[in-house]
């Protein structure tokens, strides 16, 4: 009966699809030459399924494996309905022994994503409610990877139609050069007034010089914030940049666990919190993370990524927790895990520039397996 919540299996999927030559993003790390992503299934002994997504790692084969063998063995048998205690088993048996290992943590997060997709579907929830929160509106912004290296005029004409789909603000890419970040900034800036909220994010593209050049017109430019100027263990620069400027620091797309956002915050350097579900350990970890910053009156913006069924997710929990943030839309040309791996579609912009989470049990997606299969990790990186 789909009462017998014994997980029976987990499977995870590689997935990869190339993006066309002519419409790659260039940033900071790279010019953009294909999507991955690993998706998780876990099936009950009732017949229940629950999907989840773990990041990539840009090594999507690797999570996947790391999902199959060792993390499927420690929970096949577990009560799918105990999420906390499912975490707590992993954890003992292999994150915290290994020091908090990114890779695990990013593999975990697929799985408990699923459990949660599972206790929704047990009781014809969707995920919002079960966290303890309501079908409320919340804000989002234009990201995902999109707005990134270009002449002026050409991120001024992209920005426009984000614009009219009903964002009312928007992430643009740094880390080119200062003048050039600069410049892209007030272009967009003087196109659109004061009214637009512009975000920034450098990719880990910055030097102390650069931050020292590129934070006062930011400042003058009024943007809300510079994500990931530096590398997320370089705690040191973030110190330092913070009296560069009054523009906000953000990071915590690449920290992992409640135990490295606790020393992030405890830093008081970084404002803007964006733990990412798919790889800081799930949805269980960053309702914790969540609660800590909220001590703090510090905002939740989750990181989003790759496919529909972190974003849905991510709203889900924006809807349910304290100091909510922005929602990151991924307004990407090219992503079929948005608009073809998943049904209905996650998430939609309405002229307020606000978004509300799916209404169906659990995340309130299905999956098309066949589009799994029919998709094969491709090897390699997926910046150039």
């Amino acid at each position: 009966m789909a009462g017998d919540l014994t997980i029976t299996d987990v499977k995870a999927f590689a997935t990869s699809f190339p993006l066309p030559k002519d419409g790659n993003v260039r940033l900071g790390i790279g010019r953009a030459v294909k999507k991955d992503a690993v998706v998780v299934k876990v099936t009950t002994a009732g017949g229940l399924v629950g999907w989840g997504e773990s990041h990539h790692a840009r090594a999507p084969s690797t999570i996947a494996k790391l999902v199959d063998t060792t993390l499927r063995m420690l929970v096949l048998g577990e009560d799918a309905g105990d999420v906390q205690g499912v975490w707590r088993k992993i954890y003992g048996k292999q994150l915290a022994s290994h020091g908090l290992g990114a890779g695990t943590a990013m593999a975990m997060s697929g799985i408990d994503m699923a459990l949660w997709d599972i206790r929704g579907k047990a009781t014809g929830w969707p995920l919002y409610r079960l966290l303890g929160g309501a079908s409320r509106a919340v804000p989002a912004y234009a990201g995902g990877i999109s707005l990134g290296f270009q002449p002026e005029g050409e991120l001024v004409a992209e920005a426009q139609k984000h614009l009219a789909a009903g964002y009312k603000a928007l992430k643009l890419r740094l880390g080119d050069s200062p003048r050039n970040d600069i410049a892209r900034v007030a272009a967009v800036r003087k196109a659109f007034g004061d009214e637009l909220t512009i975000l920034t994010d450098a990719n880990i593209g910055y030097g102390l010089a650069d931050a020292r050049a590129v934070m006062p017109a930011l400042d003058a430019h009024g943007v809300a914030w510079l994500e990931e100027p530096f590398p997320a263990h370089d705690y040191r620069s973030y110190r330092e940049a913070k009296h560069f400027g009054r523009v906000p620091l953000a990071a915590g797309e690449n920290h992992y666990t409640r135990f490295e956002f606790s020393r992030l915050i405890d830093e008081g350097v970084v404002t803007i919190l964006q733990p990412d579900l798919s790889k800081t350990g799930g949805i269980t970890e960053v309702m914790k993370i969540a609660a800590m910053a909220s001590a703090h009156k510090l905002p939740i913006h989750p990181h989003t990524s790759m496919t529909g069924l972190n974003m849905a997710a991510s709203i889900h929990l924006l809807a349910a927790v304290d100091d909510a943030g922005y929602f990151e839309g991924d307004v990407s040309a090219n992503n079929l895990f948005r608009d073809t791996m998943v049904s209905p579609s996650p998430y939609r912009v309405d002229a307020a520039g606000m978004v509300r989470p799916l209404d169906g049990p659990g995340l309130g997606l299905d999956v098309d397996e066949e589009f799994l299969v029919a998709h094969p990790v491709i090897e390699g990186p997926s910046y150039v």
